[in-house]
């Protein structure tokens, strides 16, 4: 006898996803035996029990990502570091909804070609190849005839900018699928087994920011936070309208449930491309160093598609975005530093790079 609707139990379907998206199988990094085995090496003689703090996670996550054999696990190996900056425009931007012009997206990649920005100057420093990818800039990237090239542009363009989302979805489930396979074809295509992921994009804090709302159930209000976005004039305070046209924007896609609907509808080309980066490298038993706000968007994409990914992310810091401390939360993560930065482009991930070096340092001794 079947039951009554009222009390049979409510059930939530996982979204299907297309038969077209080629998701790579990664492996969980579960290992008590090696964890025991670790511990033992990093106890200092003498001191009181976990005398490393968080360094000891970082160790432990570390030792996993890369004990990928059955051969007894004996050191860290950093191997060719990469850092891609993954680069694309957002139709929102048309709403007013960022300090700088659109233009500027196209402005910094050029910075990052010619070697003139932050993040150039730490890559040199620590050994980082950088690799810039066109994945949807609005307009063409074309370098003076005199100037020198420092980082070589991968053109991956899905688009000339996501659609404005307050209008339609910001792109199809195609274009989607492409860009999340695009960001694996440039992992594939790289050395090493380290990567550190950046992005550039003006208005892409309010993708990351409507991403978060809609697959953690933040509330907007608390996603995009008062202090992210300033008006022209000092009594000049946009946040409520702000609030109201993203609010009006995610109910008009409010079937877009699942972490694939929900890129296509808020998401942009930039933030798929690293979700794609993000599964092929921890398919490959890399080492993924996570950027800053919307980096870590495509983190949760990417653990929304594939759960086990997780375990290979490792935070870098917590940027001074509101929506990023409520995003780490969600995501179980704890980030390495937290400097107030909000400059993405990976700067971060190079910052925190040093980390990763003593915990290298702490299993030689």
């Amino acid at each position: 006898m079947a039951l009554d609707p009222v009390f049979e139990p409510i059930t939530r379907r996982a979204p299907e996803l297309p038969a077209n998206l080629k998701l790579p199988h990664i492996a969980a990094t579960t290992d008590t035996l090696l964890d025991h085995s670790v511990m033992l090496r990093l106890a200092p003689e003498g001191m009181p029990e976990h005398s490393l703090g968080r360094m000891e996670a970082l160790v432990l996550q570390l030792a996993r990502i890369q004990h990928g054999s059955p051969l007894p696990f004996d050191l860290l190996v950093f191997d060719s570091p990469q850092l891609v900056v993954f680069a694309a425009d957002h139709g929102i931007a048309d709403e007013g909804m960022s300090e700088m012009p659109q233009s500027m997206t196209c402005e910094h990649v050029l910075q990052l070609l010619l070697g003139a920005a932050p993040v150039n100057a730490l890559a040199q420093m620590h050994g980082f190849d950088l690799t810039v990818v066109d994945a949807g800039v609005a307009s063409h990237i074309t370098l003076p005839d005199d100037a020198r090239r420092k980082a070589p542009l991968l053109l991956r363009k899905i688009g000339y900018g996501t659609r404005n989302l307050m209008i339609g979805p910001a792109m199809s489930q195609a274009q989607a699928v492409s860009a999340l396979h695009a960001g694996m074809d440039v992992v594939r295509h790289l050395p090493g087994n380290v990567i550190a992921l950046g992005d550039v994009g003006v208005a892409n804090n309010v993708a990351a920011s409507l991403l978060l709302s809609r697959l953690c159930g933040v509330p907007l209000s608390d996603a995009c936070g008062r202090d992210d976005f300033h008006g022209a004039g000092p009594h000049d305070d946009p946040h409520p309208q702000r609030i109201e046209k993203l609010s009006a924007a995610a109910s008009r896609h409010r079937k877009a449930l699942g972490p694939l609907d929900a890129l296509a509808a808020l998401g942009g080309f930039e933030i798929a491309m690293m979700a794609g980066a993000m599964l092929q490298a921890a398919a490959e038993r890399r080492v993924v160093l996570v950027d800053g706000y919307v980096a870590s968007a495509a983190a949760l994409v990417a653990r929304g598609l594939v759960p086990a990914v997780a375990d290979y992310l490792v935070f870098a810091h917590r940027s001074a975005e509101s929506g990023h401390r409520l995003m780490l939360i969600h995501l179980q993560a704890q980030p390495l530093l937290d400097m107030g930065m909000r400059m993405g482009q990976g700067t971060g991930a190079l910052l925190a790079w040093p980390l990763l070096l003593a915990a290298q340092g702490l299993l030689e001794r």
